[in-house]
């Protein structure tokens, strides 16, 4: 008898057969079996008490009669079928703040190698070209982070790291952070203004939809980098590319654009001070052990698998 089904969706390339074994340890006393199959699939969720995946059969839900848990190994759950799982009494959590220390490590990347301008030592190296270079320093700078959740939190936690001075942007002010001023999201431009580097870090809302438009990369100082580990339509691609194009800030390092997969004859890939990355900043080798962390948090609350 099956007691956690792990379904057969594969992210960031990983199997998800690994995924299992790392419940298998952390939960002993568990029969974890791998649904590779739709037919596998259908006969496990009839008799697991769990399951956990990327997404579900709103079907299947309505079909079993002994799944309780539903763990999302994804951070958003808005894909799933939540009215189906709250009608089935199937509880639902997700992989919120499994890609925190990732994603801030991948910005301290974009950041540093803007700051230090390793972008030309890279181009001289290609070319076997020794010529002295100028650069900056992070220590001194200020930050705005826009999104305090789990992967904004350990963002602000690196720069303060680096001596940078914190701003955080969050629907709820009042709450505080780990940021040296905290704003609402009604004060984004002004926190913009006095920024060195503005971090997009939030979910894509009605508020944050087209939020770094013209108006707000007009407000960023000449000097400032624009980073976007968000998503694509945070940003107003059009107005950004005017900017970066008109040399109205610095740089801009994009991990999700708009549209996205970005088209190869688009005007950013040739832009000098524009680095994309194709949406991986998610990817870390760590995913299924932070998932399984995650997983078991979630039995404890539920009371599951309690004498494993």
């Amino acid at each position: 008898m099956t007691d956690i089904v792990v379904l057969h969706d594969k992210i960031h390339g990983l199997d998800p057969a690994a995924y299992a074994e790392t419940i298998r340890e952390a939960v002993p006393n568990a029969d974890v079996s791998v649904a590779r199959t739709p037919a596998a699939e259908r006969d496990l969720l009839c008799e697991a008490t769990v399951a956990t995946g990327y997404q579900i059969d709103p079907e299947l839900v309505s079909a079993s009669d002994t799944l309780e848990l539903f763990a999302c190994t994804f951070a958003g759950t808005g894909h799933l079928p939540l009215e189906t799982l709250e009608a089935e009494g199937v509880a639902v959590t997700s992989a919120s703040g499994v890609h925190g220390p990732n994603i801030a490590e991948q910005v301290l990347g974009y950041v540093l190698a803007d700051v230090r301008n390793l972008r030309r030592g890279w181009e001289q190296h290609e070319r076997g070209e020794w010529n002295h270079y100028q650069g900056g320093e992070l220590r001194g700078s200020t930050a705005t982070v826009v999104g305090m959740g789990p992967i904004g939190r350990e963002i602000l936690a690196r720069f303060d790291d680096f001596g940078v001075e914190t701003i955080g942007v969050r629907y709820t002010p009042s709450k505080g952070g780990d940021a040296d001023e905290v704003v609402g999201f009604e004060d984004t431009v002004d926190a913009a203004a006095r920024s060195d580097y503005l971090v997009l870090a939030c979910p894509l809302t009605e508020t944050t939809d087209g939020l770094v438009d013209e108006r707000l990369l007009g407000t960023l100082p000449t000097n400032a980098m624009l980073v976007n580990v968000a998503r694509g339509p945070v940003v107003d691609t059009d107005a950004l590319v005017a900017a970066l194009r008109g040399n109205d800030i610095r740089s801009a390092a994009l991990d999700v654009t708009d549209p996205e997969p970005l088209p190869a004859d688009h005007p950013l890939w040739t832009l000098g001070d524009c680095l994309v990355t194709p949406h991986n900043a998610g990817h870390t080798p760590n995913y299924w052990d932070r998932c399984t962390e995650i997983l078991c948090d979630a039995l404890e609350e539920t009371s599951l698998m309690r004498d494993s």
